[in-house]
């Protein structure tokens, strides 16, 4: 459910006031994001896939097939986690940091024609009092 304008304009407030108070705090807070967790998910499923790779050669060498196979099974979980991080973490000029006002005006103009439509339904009931 998304926040009426009176809630946004408030949260709004509550950053700039952050962001005033402690501009530190608001700047940390901000590097913690979605995009970090992201980088950090596809690096280590990299690595992991390496691992595999590693333990599929060693079952090799070794001629121990189950070894082969948990190093295979270990690549394969690797690289979906590695496609999933990849495909969900935001594009440098697509999501700014989201604490910044400036990003969440910028996201309320890429609403889509239906949520525009739902928002005018609910202001003309909040309007009629119902």
């Amino acid at each position: 459910m998304p926040l009426s304008e009176h809630e946004q304009r408030m949260l709004e407030q509550m950053e700039r006031a952050l962001y005033a108070e402690d501009p530190k705090f608001a700047s940390a807070l901000e590097g913690s994001g979605l995009r970090t967790y992201t980088r950090r998910r596809v690096y280590q499923a990299v690595a992991g896939f390496l691992v595999g790779i590693a333990l599929l050669m060693a079952g090799m060498v070794a001629k121990q097939v189950w070894l082969s196979v948990v190093g295979f099974l270990v690549m394969l979980g690797c690289a979906v986690l590695a496609v999933t991080g990849w495909r969900k973490a935001p594009k440098p000029g697509e999501q700014p940091a989201a604490g910044a006002p400036a990003a969440r005006r910028q996201g309320r103009q890429r609403r889509s024609m239906m949520d525009r439509i739902e928002e005018r339904w609910q202001r003309r009931r909040d309007e009629q009092g119902h």
